[in-house]
């Protein structure tokens, strides 16, 4: 059974100590890629108007994510504790520039690479998000930050025992990636809830003040609520937009787990990033679960 729940949950990335190599690529991942206009970010247009929309989506400071607020129905520009002041101050002027609230974050915000039940691959550890199917070929879904790190995974630290190989990879803009089953372990329709396992039931749709949780294999299950959706995030890794917002704090180890409803077994993301800890609280994004199924044309299964 511990093997069979490797593979039916979350997946993120931790770097092991003996390969500085795989760390060094992690951390200084893809350059920055611009976020189209035409993606979910461009949402915002409609509430916020085009020109407020172009300004922010023009911020590229590592350490800032920008999206709508629920309750106030403004954009909000967040900036994180190591943005320096000179740039807080042009922050604060692109801000107002486009009629924006200007938050601060407490930590840093960074991609949360570890997560739900190890995998591994490349010196790296990471977790399953969910598995899924292509007619009789099956892959499981992970952060693409996760992904840019190995083209082969395993379910164990020696690297012994075979997963799959990566089929697909986008980071940063995306954050999800693709590995096809290529082993023998048992991939279940399931997450992993430390422990225990829950069966999917399929893909939800998030909304604001939705009941939520997260399993990753650092701080295993937590739970909040979603507090917003259509943010952009400017990693030091690149910015990737579209994202879902929540209240649930996460860790290094975290990374690529599945943010689920605990009481009906509903998918909605998978964890990219977020600032804070499991001591002090936090702040985590998740890349939506529908868009990397219908990126690769993979589906769920019961």
């Amino acid at each position: 059974m511990r093997r069979l729940s490797l593979v039916a949950l979350t997946l993120a990335v931790v770097l092991l100590p003996a390969t500085p190599a795989a760390a060094h690529a992690s951390a200084t991942g893809p350059a920055t890629t611009r976020a189209t206009a035409t993606g979910p970010a461009a949402a915002h247009a409609g509430a916020a108007g085009p020109a407020a929309v172009t300004a922010l989506r023009d911020v590229r400071t590592v350490g800032t994510a920008w999206g709508p607020d629920p309750v106030t129905g403004r954009l909000t520009l967040t900036i994180d504790d190591t943005v320096p002041p000179e740039q807080v101050r042009a922050l604060r002027d692109t801000a107002a520039r486009a009629g924006a609230d200007l938050r601060r974050e407490p930590g840093r915000l960074r991609i949360l690479i570890a997560g739900g039940q190890a995998v591994y691959g490349g010196g790296a550890r990471c977790s399953l998000g969910t598995n899924v199917r292509s007619g009789s070929t099956y892959y499981f879904l992970t952060a693409g930050h996760c992904t840019s790190v190995a083209s082969l995974w395993y379910a164990d630290s020696g690297q012994t025992t075979v997963l799959g190989s990566r089929t697909g990879s986008s980071f940063p803009t995306n954050d999800y990636g693709l590995v096809r089953y290529t082993g023998t372990i048992s991939h279940p329709s399931a997450i992993y809830t430390h422990p225990g396992l829950l069966p999917v039931s399929g893909v939800g749709t998030p909304y604001i003040g939705q009941a939520v949780c997260r399993s990753g294999s650092t701080t295993g299950v937590r739970c909040g609520t979603v507090t917003g959706l259509n943010q952009t995030v400017n990693y030091a890794e690149g910015s990737v937009s579209g994202l879902i917002r929540t209240n649930i704090c996460a860790e290094p180890g975290d990374s690529g787990g599945p943010l689920y409803v605990a009481g009906s077994g509903l998918i909605l993301g998978i964890l990219s990033g977020g600032s804070g800890n499991c001591t002090s609280g936090g702040t985590t994004y998740y890349q939506p679960i529908a868009e990397a199924l219908a990126a690769y044309g993979v589906t769920l299964f019961p």
